[in-house]
């Protein structure tokens, strides 16, 4: 048996971990602004239409950083019309996605969504279709305190303060064609040097993020880096890295292994770096802001068939399984092992699009935990489910109370499932015929249970543990017939009560007509 082995040292240290690695992503896509953050005119909003659901959930995470407003979007993006008056901000198709933008959402609404969430602004530039005048002047709206054009602007759309944004994205995936107005290497290269070179004129103190590949399967990974930082150098701070994981194989092994892929792109993107840093005789160091990164392959289909020109589709939106969630960990803990570099990345994305929280009308954190013991052919549901729904029938705060209660149910069910081997039956089929009308379960799918056991018993002894077993073929027979979640769930947790039953009660010669 093979056996892993585990040596920490606390003073082997890597490097310090810059709680920005722990940053989120809001770009103008699907639900994500749009019934996301804000939705005027909903219970669930504040006075200015910013959901407080939302909200709550942004400051439990602790957010320390989002990045907006794209992603793709950025790279069509007039800052201009999303400022000023509602009612006289333009609505734009948005090439992008396909979408209506309406614009009712924009920067000084995310400043502020960002001053209640307690996160910074990660803010992205449009070089695209626009360039260094285009960024000079948003920083300058945003950043300078008052007296010149674009500061009184601010001013005089109600925001007196600036809003002293420190981190600068210079464009968005400029490898991609997919990309509006995208650019050969030595053309961004260029490009990402003068817009760095002169929105730090304007505003020394801020940091700019330089554009590497958009994912480590592109066919220019590598010479792309190396000739964009042939030009801006010594100019920008960091390079970012993107990447995106999915099972469409349902490979679990090789799935799981992605993390390896993450692993070997940022070592590759720091041997870039410090080669063109020793070819400059370079005096800084350039680090990586890994700053696109999740699960995503689930919507792919259904994102395929989605109307054109509308307003805030439900796009993107995939419903995230242990899986998943077990990949996510991994990758945090790859990030967190190259602290040394990675200082900024942000999971894409935070709400409704590949995200953590979704909401609906009636509210967020929808959840439910099962207890399911894996090793049969079927997964055996063995213990209640606890869950927050959409309505807050029971309090987030006491989630983790009732995990708690349940872990220790499960392990007391599973105890109980060994014993059942203890339990001779002499009359099974009875048993099981007496237990499953006993315990409320489906007529149709039971008896179909109970015939296949039946056959496959041909007489001998037999176990409460063997007819429990066969019992789990009644919730695998429901979900081959679509049968709705609640009524599923509900049989399942009616016949994880039979671990608890007396069988001897219901181990009788005498038949059962049901």
């Amino acid at each position: 048996m093979k056996k892993a082995e585990i040596i920490i040292d606390k003073y082997f240290l890597t490097g310090k971990v810059d709680k920005r690695i722990f940053g989120s992503f809001i770009e103008h896509l699907g639900r994500a602004v749009y019934e996301g953050i804000y939705q005027e005119g909903s219970a669930l909003s504040d006075e200015q239409g910013l959901r407080k659901d939302t909200l709550a959930l942004v400051r439990e995470l602790q957010v320390p950083i989002v990045r907006y407003p794209g992603g793709n979007f950025v790279s069509g993006y007039h800052w201009e019309d999303s400022v000023g008056p509602k009612d006289k901000r333009p609505a734009k198709p948005e090439l992008a996605w396909g979408v209506i933008e309406t614009n009712e959402f924009g920067l000084n609404e995310f400043a502020d969504w960002s001053k209640k969430a307690g996160s910074d602004i990660m803010m992205a530039v449009n070089l695209g279709t626009r360039g260094p005048e285009d960024a000079k002047n948003v920083l300058e709206y945003c950043n300078f305190k008052e007296g010149t054009y674009y500061s009184d602007l601010r001013k005089s759309h109600g925001y007196k303060d600036p809003h002293n944004i420190k981190l600068w994205c210079l464009g968005n995936e400029m490898d991609g064609p997919w990309q509006m107005g995208h650019k050969t290497a030595s053309e961004y290269g260029r490009n990402s040097a003068e817009n760095s070179r002169l929105v730090k004129f304007m505003d020394p103190t801020i940091e700019t993020v330089a554009c590497g590949s958009s994912g480590l399967t592109m066919p220019t990974f590598g010479s792309w880096e190396y000739t964009i930082l042939d030009e801006c150098y010594d100019e920008v701070d960091y390079l970012s890295l993107h990447q995106y994981y999915g099972n469409a194989a349902d490979d679990t092994v090789d799935f799981l292994a992605s993390s390896k892929g993450m692993d070997d792109f940022i070592s590759g993107v720091v041997a870039i770096c410090d080669a063109v840093k020793a070819k400059k005789h370079g005096k800084k160091q350039i680090n990586l802001s890994f700053d696109e990164w999740n699960v995503w392959y689930h919507s792919n289909e259904q994102d395929k068939k989605l109307e054109k020109w509308v307003r805030a589709p439900h796009q993107l939106e995939d419903v995230y399984n242990f899986e998943d969630a077990l990949l996510v960990g991994s990758l945090l803990i790859t990030l967190l092992r190259h602290a040394d570099r990675v200082k900024i990345a942000c999971l894409a994305q935070l709400v409704n699009v590949i995200a953590p929280i979704m909401t609906s009308d009636t509210g967020v954190a929808s959840a439910k935990v099962s207890a399911l013991l894996i090793g049969a052919q079927q997964p055996i549901h063995i213990g209640d489910c606890i869950g927050v729904d959409h309505r807050n029938q029971r309090k987030i705060a006491d989630f983790d109370t009732e995990m708690d209660k349940l872990f220790a149910k499960f392990c007391d069910s599973v105890a109980k499932l060994q014993s059942l081997l203890e339990i001779p039956l002499e009359y099974p089929v009875n048993a099981m015929t007496r237990v499953c009308k006993k315990l409320s379960l489906p007529k149709k799918e039971a008896l179909e249970a109970i015939a296949m056991y039946e056959m496959a018993y041909g007489g001998g002894p037999a176990t409460a543990h063997d007819v429990f077993m066969a019992m789990q073929e009644i919730p695998y027979m429901m979900k081959t017939c679509h049968t709705p979640e609640a009524k599923l769930l509900k049989a399942e947790e009616n016949m994880a009560r039979a671990l608890s039953i007396r069988w001897s009660d219901y181990d009788v010669a005498k038949e059962l007509k049901w």
